[in-house]
């Protein structure tokens, strides 16, 4: 992984980039290594450091963050970055107990960054080291009250020595060996101490307490075109889902939302609705269409489908199957 040092290079004494492993770790959060890499590569070509980052412009780095979701991590990033380099001169904190006190960064990723980067004996427990270790003791109790028990017990693993090591080692256990389905007890190094794997029940664990079905809000989306191309956006309050980021104007999202056109023009419904999932609801949107001329429009040459989040990328492309009146 691109963000990490290998065997020879840590043996040598190089440790891994203490900001490549955070920029790693956020982005990691609630998404996988296969959809990261592209975005990490990007974002460590444009910005190579955390000083680079800080002085980054807001909407460039959401811009840029567009696709991977979860956007209170992209703010979180900026306003750790600054964090960093006005309080701490541009070098991260040692220790987990200091990286917690960064903004954004919680227990799982000060203790990732204190292992990886720093060899602190931190304990670091996401959900594979908590699925490897509740295989490996037989922990019945279902996530996620089971959550201070598994990371006690994680620490009564974690070594004082190349504890960075352990971390990954057993991060990628669970990615790749000791899988959510399948699990691969036949290549596994635990298996001959695994409690799980000896009841036959390695499969089954962790336990899951049932969680309650989604429900469905909806809402109505506007996309205004000039006859030149332009677009109309509006960018997002920094609070709430997709903070931040540009969008084309709309309702709330709510059981009964009501009609709420950003201004008087021949609005056309689309034939394709919008279909999108949130970590608590689905949501459901009824897009809309006009051309027309209107102040504070994007201009076509800026803008790019590309730099939209991926609900307004939907809409986007929900507005292209409308009836567009005389079309430029």
């Amino acid at each position: 992984m691109p963000w990490r040092t290998g065997p020879a290079e840590h043996a040598a004494g190089l440790r891994s980039d203490p900001y490549r492993v955070w920029l790693s770790e956020v982005m990691l959060q609630q998404t996988t290594v296969a959809a990261v890499r592209d975005y990490f590569h990007r974002f460590t070509a444009r910005w190579p450091d955390v000083t680079a980052l800080a002085a980054a412009e807001d909407a460039e780095v959401m811009a840029e963050w567009a696709g991977l979701g979860y956007y209170a991590r992209a703010r979180n990033l900026l306003k750790c970055a600054r964090a960093v380099v006005t309080d701490h001169g541009g070098t991260f904190p040692k220790t987990a107990a200091g990286l917690r006190a960064l903004p954004g960064i919680g227990p799982y990723t000060a203790a990732a960054i204190a292992a990886i980067a720093f060899d602190e004996p931190a304990v670091v427990v996401d959900g594979n080291v908590e699925r490897v270790v509740a295989r490996l003791w037989a922990v019945q109790t279902p996530l996620p009250a089971a959550k201070p028990e598994l990371t006690a017990l994680a620490a009564r693993l974690t070594p004082d020595t190349r504890p960075g090591e352990h971390a990954q080692a057993m991060m990628d256990l669970g990615a790749t060996i000791c899988t959510p389905r399948k699990p691969a007890c036949a290549l596994c190094p635990l298996a001959p101490f695994c409690a799980g794997h000896a009841a036959g029940t390695a499969a089954d664990l962790p336990r899951k307490s049932p969680r309650p079905e989604k429900p469905t809000r909806q809402g109505f989306a506007y996309v205004a075109l000039s006859p030149a191309g332009d677009v109309l956006l509006e960018r997002r309050p920094d609070k709430g889902l997709l903070g931040g980021t540009l969008g084309f104007p709309g309702s709330d999202w709510s059981d009964a939302p009501a009609p709420a056109p950003p201004l008087v023009a021949e609005w056309r419904e689309s034939p394709a609705s919008v279909r999108h999932t949130f970590t608590h609801f689905h949501l459901v949107l009824r897009v809309f269409v006009a051309q027309t001329v209107a102040p504070g429009m994007t201009p076509c040459a800026s803008f790019r489908p590309a730099d939209l989040p991926t609900l307004m990328r939907k809409v986007w492309d929900a507005a292209q199957s409308a009836d567009w009146p005389q079309r430029a």
